[in-house]
């Protein structure tokens, strides 16, 4: 059953050594992002699973130990998806459960065995909740890392160019995790999200799928749209 959840953003840029000399812009969503692993630990879970989307070489399960790497994005830094456990990994994290990773690490996690799960971010919503509920059931008390962002097309220079369509969509996504609305989640349209480039929206609606049944609360921790990006953090236990 899921018994805690807590919402990041996963861009690279999280990461102080890619973000080089941009990185104080995000102290206030690192910070966040570390209040809210703090709501996971206090949870005690048996299991914790980071979702985030990937592209088709980075989807599927990674086991505890799996590293991954910012140096693709211009960065010498390194990451484990929690203690190495002695097997081979065969494939590296993507970026977004890369993000998760490093997050822990920054954070030490040792609470719980780790588990990564890359997804693709055209996800169907019935698919979505349907992986959802198989991740609840995986322990007794499971709680998820989900990465993702909201929109990128919420200024001129934004990586997505400005739609006046972006600022509604984040208002929306940010008020139903801040209120773990699973129906709001559930109703965020696919298409819509794929052309606002809102890479979060098949993590939220998995983390809707889990939270089904388990009557949790909501609190949102952050919300902003730096260099046009919509970047939210939200916790629920």
């Amino acid at each position: 059953m899921l018994v805690a959840a807590a919402v990041c953003p996963c861009p690279p840029l999280l990461v102080p050594e890619v973000a080089a000399g941009a990185a104080p812009e995000l102290d206030a969503a690192r910070a966040a992002c570390s209040d809210a692993l703090g709501v996971l630990a206090a949870a005690r879970p048996d299991l914790l699973v980071v979702v985030g989307t990937a592209e088709p070489g980075g989807r599927g399960p990674f086991p505890q130990g799996t590293p991954g790497t910012f140096r693709g994005f211009g960065a010498d830094v390194d990451v484990r998806l929690g203690t190495a456990t002695g097997a081979a990994p065969e494939r590296e994290l993507p970026a977004s459960l890369a993000v998760g990773a490093w997050l822990l690490e920054r954070t030490g996690w040792a609470d719980a065995p780790i588990e990564g799960l890359g997804v693709p971010d055209t996800l169907e919503p019935e698919r979505c909740a349907e992986t959802g509920r198989e991740l609840a059931g995986r322990a007794e008390r499971v709680a998820l890392l989900v990465m993702g962002d909201a929109s990128a097309c919420r200024t001129l220079k934004a990586p997505g160019y400005l739609d006046e369509r972006a600022a509604p969509f984040d208002a929306e996504a940010a008020r139903a995790l801040g209120a773990a609305d699973l129906a709001a989640l559930r109703a965020l349209d696919p298409a819509l999200a794929r052309e606002l480039k809102a890479a979060g929206r098949a993590p939220w609606q998995i983390l809707a799928g889990a939270a089904h049944g388990a009557h949790l609360t909501g609190t949102l921790l952050y919300e902003d749209a730096p260099y046009g990006v919509g970047y939210l953090v939200a916790t629920w236990s």
